[in-house]
Protein backbone atom coordinates (compact mmCIF):
# COMPACT_ATOMS: atom_id res chain seq x y z
CA UNK A 1 0.00 0.00 0.00
CA UNK A 2 2.73 2.69 1.16
CA UNK A 3 5.02 1.39 -1.91
CA UNK A 4 1.69 2.00 -4.55
CA UNK A 5 0.78 5.64 -2.99
CA UNK A 6 4.40 6.45 -2.91
CA UNK A 7 4.82 5.75 -6.46
CA UNK A 8 1.23 7.11 -7.56
CA UNK A 9 2.19 10.08 -5.88
CA UNK A 10 5.19 10.66 -7.62
CA UNK A 11 3.29 10.15 -11.21
CA UNK A 12 1.47 12.30 -9.98
CA UNK A 13 4.19 15.30 -9.28
CA UNK A 14 5.52 14.59 -12.23
CA UNK A 15 2.79 15.10 -15.23
CA UNK A 16 0.77 17.93 -13.22
CA UNK A 17 2.02 21.45 -14.09
CA UNK A 18 4.95 22.90 -12.26
CA UNK A 19 3.48 25.69 -11.19
CA UNK A 20 1.21 23.36 -8.88
CA UNK A 21 4.51 21.79 -7.26
CA UNK A 22 5.77 21.78 -4.22
CA UNK A 23 8.78 24.37 -3.88
CA UNK A 24 11.55 23.98 -1.48
CA UNK A 25 12.66 27.79 -0.63
CA UNK A 26 15.64 28.07 -2.51
CA UNK A 27 17.53 29.91 0.43
CA UNK A 28 18.59 26.95 2.25
CA UNK A 29 21.69 25.90 1.57
CA UNK A 30 23.51 22.80 2.94
CA UNK A 31 25.82 22.91 5.33
CA UNK A 32 29.98 23.26 4.02
CA UNK A 33 30.30 19.17 5.32
CA UNK A 34 27.64 18.14 3.52
CA UNK A 35 27.81 17.07 0.07
CA UNK A 36 24.55 17.65 -2.02
CA UNK A 37 23.93 15.76 -5.27
CA UNK A 38 21.83 16.98 -8.30
CA UNK A 39 18.38 15.83 -8.10
CA UNK A 40 15.88 18.32 -9.86
CA UNK A 41 16.80 20.19 -13.26
CA UNK A 42 16.82 18.97 -16.72
CA UNK A 43 19.37 17.21 -16.53
CA UNK A 44 18.42 14.95 -13.52
CA UNK A 45 16.77 12.35 -15.84
CA UNK A 46 13.98 10.03 -13.23
CA UNK A 47 16.67 9.87 -10.43
CA UNK A 48 14.32 11.10 -8.25
CA UNK A 49 11.52 8.98 -9.12
CA UNK A 50 13.45 5.68 -8.70
CA UNK A 51 15.18 7.45 -5.06
CA UNK A 52 10.62 7.67 -4.30
CA UNK A 53 9.78 4.38 -5.55
CA UNK A 54 13.05 3.01 -3.71
CA UNK A 55 12.17 4.53 -0.66
CA UNK A 56 8.46 3.32 -0.90
CA UNK A 57 10.28 -0.21 -1.07
CA UNK A 58 12.03 0.48 2.08
CA UNK A 59 9.18 -1.57 3.94
CA UNK A 60 10.76 -4.36 2.44
CA UNK A 61 13.56 -4.72 4.55
CA UNK A 62 11.46 -3.93 7.54
CA UNK A 63 12.09 -0.48 7.45
CA UNK A 64 9.44 2.71 7.64
CA UNK A 65 9.36 4.30 4.27
CA UNK A 66 8.27 7.23 5.84
CA UNK A 67 11.53 7.93 7.76
CA UNK A 68 12.81 9.03 4.32
CA UNK A 69 11.13 12.10 3.56
CA UNK A 70 8.87 10.21 1.13
CA UNK A 71 5.99 12.76 1.66
CA UNK A 72 8.20 15.81 0.62
CA UNK A 73 9.84 14.11 -2.21
CA UNK A 74 6.42 13.15 -3.88
CA UNK A 75 5.62 16.84 -4.36
CA UNK A 76 8.96 17.75 -5.73
CA UNK A 77 8.96 18.82 -9.49
CA UNK A 78 11.93 17.15 -10.99
CA UNK A 79 11.89 19.60 -13.79
CA UNK A 80 13.24 22.42 -11.92
CA UNK A 81 16.08 22.60 -10.46
CA UNK A 82 16.25 23.70 -6.89
CA UNK A 83 19.45 23.31 -4.78
CA UNK A 84 16.97 22.81 -1.15
CA UNK A 85 15.17 19.99 -3.08
CA UNK A 86 18.40 18.37 -3.58
CA UNK A 87 19.21 18.54 -0.50
CA UNK A 88 16.53 17.21 0.86
CA UNK A 89 16.78 14.26 -1.28
CA UNK A 90 20.06 13.62 -1.00
CA UNK A 91 19.80 13.51 2.63
CA UNK A 92 16.81 10.87 2.15
CA UNK A 93 19.02 8.88 -0.02
CA UNK A 94 21.56 8.97 2.70
CA UNK A 95 19.32 8.34 5.45
CA UNK A 96 18.29 4.86 4.29
CA UNK A 97 21.52 4.17 2.59
CA UNK A 98 23.04 4.58 5.98
CA UNK A 99 19.86 2.62 7.65
CA UNK A 100 20.70 -0.41 4.82
CA UNK A 101 24.59 -0.51 5.55
CA UNK A 102 24.87 0.08 9.32
CA UNK A 103 21.15 -0.81 10.93
CA UNK A 104 17.97 2.02 11.63
CA UNK A 105 19.57 2.33 15.52
CA UNK A 106 23.40 1.94 16.15
CA UNK A 107 24.30 -1.26 17.01
CA UNK A 108 24.47 -1.58 20.82
CA UNK A 109 22.48 1.05 21.10
CA UNK A 110 19.55 -0.95 22.14
CA UNK A 111 21.32 -4.19 23.09
CA UNK A 112 25.13 -5.14 23.65
CA UNK A 113 26.01 -6.06 20.29
CA UNK A 114 30.20 -5.83 19.77
CA UNK A 115 30.36 -6.03 16.05
CA UNK A 116 32.02 -2.95 14.24
CA UNK A 117 29.93 -1.32 11.38
CA UNK A 118 29.80 -2.17 8.02
CA UNK A 119 31.52 0.88 6.49
CA UNK A 120 31.30 2.77 3.17
CA UNK A 121 31.86 6.54 1.60
CA UNK A 122 28.26 6.96 1.22
CA UNK A 123 28.53 9.94 -0.70
CA UNK A 124 30.93 9.00 -2.94
CA UNK A 125 28.27 5.90 -3.27
CA UNK A 126 25.59 8.41 -4.06
CA UNK A 127 27.75 10.04 -6.62
CA UNK A 128 28.33 6.75 -8.25
CA UNK A 129 24.54 5.56 -8.30
CA UNK A 130 23.51 8.92 -9.49
CA UNK A 131 26.25 9.01 -12.38
CA UNK A 132 25.15 4.68 -13.25
CA UNK A 133 21.48 5.95 -13.27
CA UNK A 134 20.58 2.95 -10.94
CA UNK A 135 19.41 4.28 -8.07
CA UNK A 136 17.31 1.20 -6.57
CA UNK A 137 20.56 -1.20 -7.32
CA UNK A 138 22.72 1.10 -5.26
CA UNK A 139 20.56 1.02 -2.32
CA UNK A 140 19.92 -2.78 -2.07
CA UNK A 141 23.59 -3.25 -2.65
CA UNK A 142 24.24 -1.97 0.57
CA UNK A 143 22.07 -4.11 2.20
CA UNK A 144 23.00 -7.38 4.01
CA UNK A 145 24.23 -10.00 1.61
CA UNK A 146 23.65 -13.11 3.65
CA UNK A 147 21.41 -16.00 2.52
CA UNK A 148 19.77 -15.27 5.93
CA UNK A 149 18.96 -12.02 5.87
CA UNK A 150 17.71 -12.16 2.32
CA UNK A 151 15.35 -15.02 3.47
CA UNK A 152 14.00 -12.85 6.39
CA UNK A 153 13.06 -10.54 3.74
CA UNK A 154 11.06 -13.01 2.02
CA UNK A 155 9.12 -14.19 5.27
CA UNK A 156 8.50 -11.10 5.68
CA UNK A 157 7.06 -10.53 2.23
CA UNK A 158 4.79 -13.71 2.52
CA UNK A 159 3.76 -12.49 6.40
CA UNK A 160 2.89 -8.98 5.34
CA UNK A 161 0.53 -10.64 2.63
CA UNK A 162 -0.64 -13.37 4.88
CA UNK A 163 -3.90 -14.48 4.19
CA UNK A 164 -5.76 -14.08 7.36
CA UNK A 165 -8.87 -16.04 7.26
CA UNK A 166 -7.11 -18.76 8.81
CA UNK A 167 -5.82 -16.98 11.81
CA UNK A 168 -9.11 -14.88 12.64
CA UNK A 169 -10.93 -16.99 14.63
CA UNK A 170 -9.19 -18.32 17.97
CA UNK A 171 -8.61 -21.72 19.36
CA UNK A 172 -10.08 -20.81 22.54
CA UNK A 173 -9.61 -22.01 25.74
CA UNK A 174 -10.89 -25.59 27.64
CA UNK A 175 -9.36 -28.43 27.59
CA UNK A 176 -5.47 -29.24 26.01
CA UNK A 177 -6.35 -30.85 22.34
CA UNK A 178 -4.75 -34.05 21.51
CA UNK A 179 -4.91 -37.57 19.17
CA UNK A 180 -8.53 -38.65 18.87
CA UNK A 181 -10.25 -35.15 19.85
CA UNK A 182 -13.12 -33.77 17.68
CA UNK A 183 -14.89 -30.60 17.59
CA UNK A 184 -14.61 -26.92 16.31
CA UNK A 185 -11.81 -25.87 18.41
CA UNK A 186 -9.61 -28.99 16.10
CA UNK A 187 -10.81 -27.39 12.90
CA UNK A 188 -9.50 -24.30 14.06
CA UNK A 189 -6.54 -25.84 15.36
CA UNK A 190 -6.18 -27.55 11.60
CA UNK A 191 -7.14 -24.31 9.82
CA UNK A 192 -4.21 -22.31 11.84
CA UNK A 193 -1.09 -24.94 11.32
CA UNK A 194 -2.64 -24.60 7.41
CA UNK A 195 -1.92 -21.12 7.44
CA UNK A 196 1.31 -20.74 8.88
CA UNK A 197 2.72 -23.58 6.07
CA UNK A 198 2.61 -26.99 8.39
CA UNK A 199 -0.45 -28.53 7.22
CA UNK A 200 -1.78 -29.23 3.59
CA UNK A 201 -5.70 -28.92 4.07
CA UNK A 202 -7.54 -30.03 1.29
CA UNK A 203 -11.44 -28.39 0.91
CA UNK A 204 -12.84 -31.95 1.94
CA UNK A 205 -10.38 -31.95 5.24
CA UNK A 206 -7.59 -33.58 5.54
CA UNK A 207 -5.26 -35.68 3.33
CA UNK A 208 -6.85 -38.74 4.38
CA UNK A 209 -10.16 -37.70 3.94
CA UNK A 210 -10.82 -37.42 7.17
CA UNK A 211 -13.61 -34.45 8.91
CA UNK A 212 -11.44 -31.35 9.48
CA UNK A 213 -12.72 -31.17 13.27
CA UNK A 214 -10.95 -34.60 14.01
CA UNK A 215 -7.82 -34.33 15.47
CA UNK A 216 -5.82 -37.06 13.68
CA UNK A 217 -2.10 -38.07 13.15
CA UNK A 218 -1.68 -35.97 10.06
CA UNK A 219 -3.02 -32.56 12.46
CA UNK A 220 -0.39 -34.41 15.54
CA UNK A 221 3.00 -34.62 13.20
CA UNK A 222 2.29 -31.14 11.91
CA UNK A 223 1.65 -29.68 15.71
CA UNK A 224 4.81 -31.70 16.62
CA UNK A 225 6.66 -29.69 14.39
CA UNK A 226 5.34 -26.31 14.63
CA UNK A 227 6.11 -27.31 18.78
CA UNK A 228 9.82 -28.45 17.82
CA UNK A 229 10.27 -25.15 15.71
CA UNK A 230 9.34 -23.04 19.09
CA UNK A 231 11.60 -24.75 21.64
CA UNK A 232 8.26 -26.27 22.97
CA UNK A 233 7.57 -29.74 23.80
CA UNK A 234 7.12 -31.58 21.42
CA UNK A 235 4.38 -33.87 22.62
CA UNK A 236 1.53 -33.38 19.85
CA UNK A 237 -0.83 -32.00 22.58
CA UNK A 238 -2.15 -28.28 22.18
CA UNK A 239 -2.15 -27.23 25.81
CA UNK A 240 -1.81 -23.87 26.90
CA UNK A 241 1.29 -22.84 26.05
CA UNK A 242 1.15 -24.31 22.42
CA UNK A 243 -2.12 -22.37 21.91
CA UNK A 244 -0.66 -19.01 23.11
CA UNK A 245 2.03 -19.68 20.21
CA UNK A 246 -0.08 -20.29 17.88
CA UNK A 247 -2.56 -17.55 18.53
CA UNK A 248 0.56 -14.58 18.10
CA UNK A 249 -0.87 -12.02 15.91
CA UNK A 250 0.55 -11.58 12.49
CA UNK A 251 1.12 -8.17 13.62
CA UNK A 252 3.82 -9.61 15.94
CA UNK A 253 5.44 -12.05 13.67
CA UNK A 254 6.11 -8.87 11.50
CA UNK A 255 7.79 -6.66 14.07
CA UNK A 256 9.67 -9.94 14.94
CA UNK A 257 10.90 -10.05 11.28
CA UNK A 258 11.76 -6.47 11.28
CA UNK A 259 13.79 -6.78 14.61
CA UNK A 260 15.97 -9.39 12.92
CA UNK A 261 16.27 -7.79 9.93
CA UNK A 262 18.13 -4.66 12.24
CA UNK A 263 20.24 -7.54 14.02
CA UNK A 264 21.59 -8.62 10.32
CA UNK A 265 22.53 -5.29 9.24
CA UNK A 266 24.85 -5.12 12.47
CA UNK A 267 26.89 -7.89 11.36
CA UNK A 268 30.26 -7.50 9.29
CA UNK A 269 29.61 -8.95 5.73
CA UNK A 270 32.52 -11.47 6.59
CA UNK A 271 32.21 -13.87 9.58
CA UNK A 272 35.04 -15.95 8.74
CA UNK A 273 36.58 -18.23 6.37
CA UNK A 274 36.00 -20.79 9.14
CA UNK A 275 33.87 -20.00 12.00
CA UNK A 276 31.52 -20.81 14.79
CA UNK A 277 28.13 -19.51 14.95
CA UNK A 278 25.87 -20.07 17.95
CA UNK A 279 22.38 -18.56 17.64
CA UNK A 280 21.56 -18.09 21.64
CA UNK A 281 17.38 -18.05 21.53
CA UNK A 282 17.85 -21.18 19.34
CA UNK A 283 19.82 -23.26 21.48
CA UNK A 284 21.91 -23.87 18.36
CA UNK A 285 25.45 -23.91 17.12
CA UNK A 286 26.66 -24.44 13.54
CA UNK A 287 29.89 -25.09 11.59
CA UNK A 288 30.75 -22.82 9.00
CA UNK A 289 33.31 -23.03 5.94
CA UNK A 290 33.11 -20.56 3.05
CA UNK A 291 29.45 -19.74 4.00
CA UNK A 292 28.41 -22.87 4.03
CA UNK A 293 27.19 -24.81 7.27
CA UNK A 294 28.96 -27.87 7.70
CA UNK A 295 28.15 -29.56 11.40
CA UNK A 296 25.37 -28.31 14.23
CA UNK A 297 25.43 -28.98 17.18
CA UNK A 298 22.58 -28.35 20.11
CA UNK A 299 23.86 -26.30 23.02
CA UNK A 300 22.77 -25.04 26.82
CA UNK A 301 22.88 -21.36 27.12
CA UNK A 302 22.98 -19.17 30.23
CA UNK A 303 19.70 -18.96 31.97
CA UNK A 304 18.54 -15.78 31.99
CA UNK A 305 20.02 -14.54 35.54
CA UNK A 306 23.14 -15.58 34.34
CA UNK A 307 22.81 -14.74 30.90
CA UNK A 308 25.46 -15.59 27.84
CA UNK A 309 26.27 -12.85 26.31
CA UNK A 310 26.43 -11.30 22.68
CA UNK A 311 30.02 -12.01 21.32
CA UNK A 312 32.43 -12.26 18.80
CA UNK A 313 36.23 -13.66 19.48
CA UNK A 314 39.03 -15.96 18.18
CA UNK A 315 39.21 -19.24 19.25
CA UNK A 316 42.84 -19.62 20.17
CA UNK A 317 43.06 -23.15 21.59
CA UNK A 318 41.24 -25.75 22.46
CA UNK A 319 41.89 -28.05 25.99
CA UNK A 320 41.31 -31.90 26.57
CA UNK A 321 40.50 -33.01 29.51
CA UNK A 322 40.53 -29.59 31.23
CA UNK A 323 40.67 -29.07 34.98
CA UNK A 324 37.97 -26.89 36.07
CA UNK A 325 39.32 -23.44 37.48
CA UNK A 326 36.00 -22.95 39.64
CA UNK A 327 35.43 -19.24 39.39
CA UNK A 328 35.39 -17.23 43.25
CA UNK A 329 31.69 -16.51 42.81
CA UNK A 330 30.58 -19.91 41.68
CA UNK A 331 32.73 -21.45 44.45
CA UNK A 332 30.67 -19.20 46.86
CA UNK A 333 27.10 -19.30 45.36
CA UNK A 334 27.26 -23.32 43.86
CA UNK A 335 30.20 -25.47 45.64
CA UNK A 336 29.64 -24.07 49.09
CA UNK A 337 26.27 -24.61 49.96
CA UNK A 338 26.68 -28.18 48.09
CA UNK A 339 29.89 -29.28 50.37
CA UNK A 340 27.60 -27.69 53.57
CA UNK A 341 25.02 -30.48 52.47
CA UNK A 342 27.33 -33.04 51.48
CA UNK A 343 31.40 -32.99 52.28
CA UNK A 344 31.78 -35.77 50.78
CA UNK A 345 31.40 -34.28 47.30
CA UNK A 346 34.66 -32.41 47.70
CA UNK A 347 36.84 -35.76 46.69
CA UNK A 348 33.56 -37.44 45.16
CA UNK A 349 33.56 -34.51 42.44
CA UNK A 350 37.66 -34.48 42.05
CA UNK A 351 37.43 -30.52 43.76
CA UNK A 352 41.26 -29.84 45.15
CA UNK A 353 40.84 -26.91 47.67
CA UNK A 354 43.68 -24.58 47.73
CA UNK A 355 44.66 -21.97 50.31
CA UNK A 356 44.50 -18.72 48.81
CA UNK A 357 46.84 -17.11 50.93
CA UNK A 358 49.32 -20.02 50.73
CA UNK A 359 48.77 -21.65 47.71
CA UNK A 360 48.66 -24.97 49.02
CA UNK A 361 46.55 -27.81 48.77
CA UNK A 362 44.17 -28.27 52.03
CA UNK A 363 43.03 -31.57 53.10
CA UNK A 364 39.28 -30.93 52.42
CA UNK A 365 38.41 -33.36 55.79
CA UNK A 366 39.71 -31.36 58.00
CA UNK A 367 37.58 -28.53 57.05
CA UNK A 368 34.11 -27.36 58.53
CA UNK A 369 32.14 -26.38 55.53
CA UNK A 370 29.70 -24.66 57.74
CA UNK A 371 32.23 -22.41 59.74
CA UNK A 372 33.39 -21.01 56.01
CA UNK A 373 32.44 -17.64 55.60
CA UNK A 374 31.14 -17.36 51.78
CA UNK A 375 31.65 -13.41 52.22
CA UNK A 376 35.22 -14.14 53.00
CA UNK A 377 35.90 -17.91 51.30
CA UNK A 378 39.73 -18.64 51.44
CA UNK A 379 39.84 -20.93 49.26
CA UNK A 380 40.55 -21.71 45.51
CA UNK A 381 38.64 -24.67 44.15
CA UNK A 382 40.18 -26.59 41.32
CA UNK A 383 38.36 -30.00 39.73
CA UNK A 384 40.43 -32.56 38.21
CA UNK A 385 39.87 -34.05 34.69
CA UNK A 386 37.23 -36.91 34.94
CA UNK A 387 33.98 -38.45 34.06
CA UNK A 388 32.34 -35.86 36.57
CA UNK A 389 34.30 -33.36 35.63
CA UNK A 390 31.33 -29.72 34.91
CA UNK A 391 33.78 -28.66 31.71
CA UNK A 392 33.61 -32.72 30.18
CA UNK A 393 36.24 -33.52 27.79
CA UNK A 394 36.82 -30.78 26.28
CA UNK A 395 36.57 -26.71 26.30
CA UNK A 396 37.17 -24.46 23.79
CA UNK A 397 38.99 -21.25 24.44
CA UNK A 398 38.30 -17.62 22.71
CA UNK A 399 39.58 -15.07 25.02
CA UNK A 400 36.25 -12.51 25.57
CA UNK A 401 35.47 -9.66 28.23
CA UNK A 402 33.19 -12.64 29.68
CA UNK A 403 35.29 -15.39 30.45
CA UNK A 404 32.95 -17.59 28.10
CA UNK A 405 33.89 -20.60 26.49
CA UNK A 406 32.14 -23.50 24.70
CA UNK A 407 32.82 -26.55 26.51
CA UNK A 408 31.45 -30.63 27.39
CA UNK A 409 29.26 -31.05 29.86
CA UNK A 410 28.73 -34.53 32.22
CA UNK A 411 24.88 -33.22 32.18
CA UNK A 412 23.94 -35.03 29.19
CA UNK A 413 20.21 -35.40 29.64
CA UNK A 414 19.72 -31.90 29.53
CA UNK A 415 19.48 -31.52 25.86
CA UNK A 416 16.97 -33.83 25.77
CA UNK A 417 14.87 -31.04 26.49
CA UNK A 418 13.31 -28.59 24.12
CA UNK A 419 14.16 -25.18 25.40
CA UNK A 420 17.70 -25.41 27.55
CA UNK A 421 18.60 -22.40 29.14
CA UNK A 422 20.19 -23.84 32.41
CA UNK A 423 24.16 -22.55 32.21
CA UNK A 424 25.68 -20.12 34.49
CA UNK A 425 26.93 -18.06 31.02
CA UNK A 426 28.73 -20.54 29.26
CA UNK A 427 27.53 -22.44 26.04
CA UNK A 428 27.46 -26.23 26.61
CA UNK A 429 27.76 -28.27 23.38
CA UNK A 430 26.05 -31.52 22.39
CA UNK A 431 28.90 -33.51 20.78
CA UNK A 432 31.64 -31.58 21.84
CA UNK A 433 34.63 -33.65 20.30
CA UNK A 434 33.33 -33.55 17.15
CA UNK A 435 33.39 -29.92 17.16
CA UNK A 436 36.88 -29.61 18.90
CA UNK A 437 37.71 -31.96 16.45
CA UNK A 438 36.72 -29.41 13.70
CA UNK A 439 38.72 -27.03 15.20
CA UNK A 440 42.38 -29.03 16.03
CA UNK A 441 41.81 -29.71 12.32
CA UNK A 442 40.53 -26.13 11.03
CA UNK A 443 43.17 -24.66 13.04
CA UNK A 444 46.09 -26.51 14.05
CA UNK A 445 46.29 -29.10 10.48
CA UNK A 446 46.38 -32.00 13.89
CA UNK A 447 44.87 -35.27 12.49
CA UNK A 448 41.72 -36.76 13.71
CA UNK A 449 43.13 -39.38 15.69
CA UNK A 450 45.91 -37.39 17.69
CA UNK A 451 43.04 -35.45 19.44
CA UNK A 452 41.26 -38.45 20.13
CA UNK A 453 44.28 -40.17 21.64
CA UNK A 454 44.67 -36.44 23.23
CA UNK A 455 41.14 -37.43 25.10
CA UNK A 456 42.08 -41.04 25.68
CA UNK A 457 44.66 -40.45 27.34
CA UNK A 458 42.93 -38.64 30.44
CA UNK A 459 45.70 -35.96 31.01
CA UNK A 460 44.45 -32.20 30.52
CA UNK A 461 46.56 -31.68 26.86
CA UNK A 462 46.63 -28.17 25.36
CA UNK A 463 46.12 -27.62 21.59
CA UNK A 464 47.49 -24.09 20.07
CA UNK A 465 45.63 -22.69 17.12
CA UNK A 466 47.22 -20.88 14.43
CA UNK A 467 44.92 -20.16 12.12
CA UNK A 468 42.38 -18.04 12.25
CA UNK A 469 38.55 -19.46 13.68
CA UNK A 470 35.93 -16.60 14.82
CA UNK A 471 33.60 -17.42 17.04
CA UNK A 472 30.15 -15.37 17.09
CA UNK A 473 27.30 -15.34 19.92
CA UNK A 474 24.68 -13.83 18.76
CA UNK A 475 21.01 -13.11 19.12
CA UNK A 476 17.87 -14.00 16.76
CA UNK A 477 14.36 -14.47 17.38
CA UNK A 478 13.62 -15.01 14.05
CA UNK A 479 15.37 -17.68 12.18
CA UNK A 480 15.91 -18.67 8.38
CA UNK A 481 15.31 -22.68 8.10
CA UNK A 482 15.29 -23.74 4.61
CA UNK A 483 14.07 -22.55 1.94
CA UNK A 484 11.11 -20.35 2.41
CA UNK A 485 10.96 -21.38 6.05
CA UNK A 486 11.18 -19.17 8.82
CA UNK A 487 10.85 -20.23 12.32
CA UNK A 488 10.03 -17.92 15.32
CA UNK A 489 11.42 -18.77 18.84
CA UNK A 490 10.96 -17.45 22.33
CA UNK A 491 13.07 -13.87 22.81
CA UNK A 492 14.56 -15.91 26.14
CA UNK A 493 16.48 -13.07 27.68
CA UNK A 494 13.68 -10.27 26.47
CA UNK A 495 16.10 -8.04 24.44
CA UNK A 496 13.80 -7.51 21.46
CA UNK A 497 11.52 -5.59 22.97
CA UNK A 498 14.22 -2.79 23.02
CA UNK A 499 15.15 -3.20 19.76
CA UNK A 500 11.77 -2.53 18.45
CA UNK A 501 11.01 0.60 20.46
CA UNK A 502 14.25 1.91 19.27
CA UNK A 503 13.68 1.23 15.72
CA UNK A 504 10.31 2.40 15.91
CA UNK A 505 11.00 5.46 17.22
CA UNK A 506 11.29 9.04 15.51
CA UNK A 507 14.78 9.33 13.98
CA UNK A 508 16.81 11.45 16.06
CA UNK A 509 20.48 13.40 16.27
CA UNK A 510 21.49 10.72 18.81
CA UNK A 511 20.56 7.83 16.64
CA UNK A 512 21.30 9.19 13.31
CA UNK A 513 25.15 10.25 14.28
CA UNK A 514 25.60 6.81 15.85
CA UNK A 515 24.83 7.29 19.89
CA UNK A 516 23.62 5.41 22.20
CA UNK A 517 20.24 6.29 23.16
CA UNK A 518 20.05 6.92 26.23
CA UNK A 519 19.06 4.23 28.77
CA UNK A 520 18.37 2.17 26.11
CA UNK A 521 21.25 -0.29 26.71
CA UNK A 522 20.68 -4.03 28.30
CA UNK A 523 23.85 -5.41 29.95
CA UNK A 524 24.60 -9.00 29.18
CA UNK A 525 25.12 -10.90 32.73
CA UNK A 526 29.01 -11.79 33.01
CA UNK A 527 29.50 -15.38 31.78
CA UNK A 528 30.65 -17.54 34.76
CA UNK A 529 30.68 -21.22 34.00
CA UNK A 530 29.92 -24.12 34.56
CA UNK A 531 26.43 -24.36 37.31
CA UNK A 532 26.07 -27.56 38.11
CA UNK A 533 22.74 -29.17 37.39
Amino acid sequence: MIRQLAISLCIWSVAVPSATAWQADPSIEPSPAETVMRWTGPEAGDALYQLSAAIASADTHGLDPWDYNLLQLAFISPDIANPAADRIATSAYLDLANDLLRGRIPAGSAVRWPFEPRERDLNAWLAGALESGDIAASLDALAPRHADYQALRQALARYQAMDPTGLADPIGTGEALGLGDVGPRVAVLRARLDALGYLEVSEAGTEEGSPPDIFDETLEAALKQAQRDAHLEADGVAGAETIAWLETPIARRIAELRINLERWRWLPDDLGAHHIRVNLPDYRLGVFENDRQIESHDVIIGRPSRASPVLTATLTHIIANPWWETPHSLAVRDELPLFRRDPNAVNRLGFQVIDRATGTVVDASQIDWHAVSASDFPYRLRQAPGPLNALGRVKLIFPNPHNTYLHDTPARALFDRSARAFSSGCVRVHEPVDLAIWGAQAGAGLPAETFQAAIDSGRETRIDLDRPIQVHFLYFTAIADGADTVRFVPDIYGHDAAVLAALTAPRSSGAESGAPTSGMAVEATMGECPVRL
